[in-house]
């Protein structure tokens, strides 16, 4: 275990955890490795403890390796109002939640989103985040992706084997990466976490167990910092990303003149 220390900074808890910590829960905190680079983790999960926060712990861990400042948002603890037309327009008043998580994604030079997967797709509260982030993540038209091509890293866990997740999940929370691209945003990975129960029907921590995936999701977070450094520093994604990133960009916009 490592040892937390608690810093403070306006309107947010932050934590500075060094090598090995453990989490300690906060709506707000940030893992500051001292590096201008700014990696945002969005986690849906709602247990405590949760596999999705776990993973996302060994993630950040990964990316410490390569210096990052990692800010830790739990969606559950957030008070967000449900999407409605009304928030695309000029004159919607966001409440604070919202506010400070519309800021938190435009600052940050890359995504992690950690989530479960609930009865074969996302947590409601996360898809409501992404019918909200059309608000500002789209042009006015709500036709072209405004994020740039932002990098973005998906953590999901399931309480089924790879089988099913290959065979039937990765298509039915296939939205999730659709809605990313959509808002001009890079979708550089994934990582699925499957059998994330203690048994049948029993929902518990079980990933704290796995050492091998915890390392794979630690490499996975050193690669992806690595990966944001670069596109901070010099707006450069990996070749097929990039080209991938390109085409979209051209198509929403083909669609914006014909509209």
């Amino acid at each position: 275990m490592l040892k937390v220390r608690k810093v403070q900074k306006v309107g947010i808890s932050s934590i500075l955890v060094t090598p090995h910590t453990s989490r300690t829960s906060h709506t707000w905190s940030s893992i500051c490795y001292h590096s201008p680079v700014r990696i945002l983790v969005l986690i849906a999960g709602t247990n405590e403890p949760s596999n999705s926060a776990t993973l996302a712990d060994a993630f950040a861990k990964g990316a410490a390796q390569v210096s990052a400042t990692v800010e830790i948002m739990h969606l559950s603890e957030l008070s967000l109002a449900h999407f409605t037309l009304d928030c695309y327009d000029n004159d919607h008043r966001d409440e604070a939640d919202f506010v400070k998580l519309k800021e938190a994604i435009l600052a940050a030079d890359g995504i992690v989103i950690a989530s479960p997967i609930w009865n074969f797709s996302v947590p409601a509260h996360l898809k409501n985040v992404l019918d909200r982030m059309g608000s500002f993540a789209l042009d006015d038209k709500r036709i072209v992706g405004q994020l740039k091509g932002k990098p973005f890293f998906i953590l999901l866990t399931g309480g089924t084997g790879m089988g099913v997740w290959t065979g039937l999940m990765r298509r039915t929370t296939s939205h999730l990466q659709a809605a990313i691209e959509f808002f001009g945003g890079t979708v550089l990975g994934k990582h699925f976490e499957p059998k994330c129960v203690g048994g049948k029907g029993v929902f518990t921590l079980v990933v704290d167990k796995r050492p091998e995936s915890l390392a794979a999701v630690k490499r996975k977070g050193k690669a992806f910092a690595e990966v944001v450094g670069r596109y901070a520093e010099i707006g450069v994604l990996p070749m097929r990303k990039n080209l991938w990133h390109r085409i979209y960009q051209v198509a929403q916009k083909v669609l914006k003149k014909v509209g």
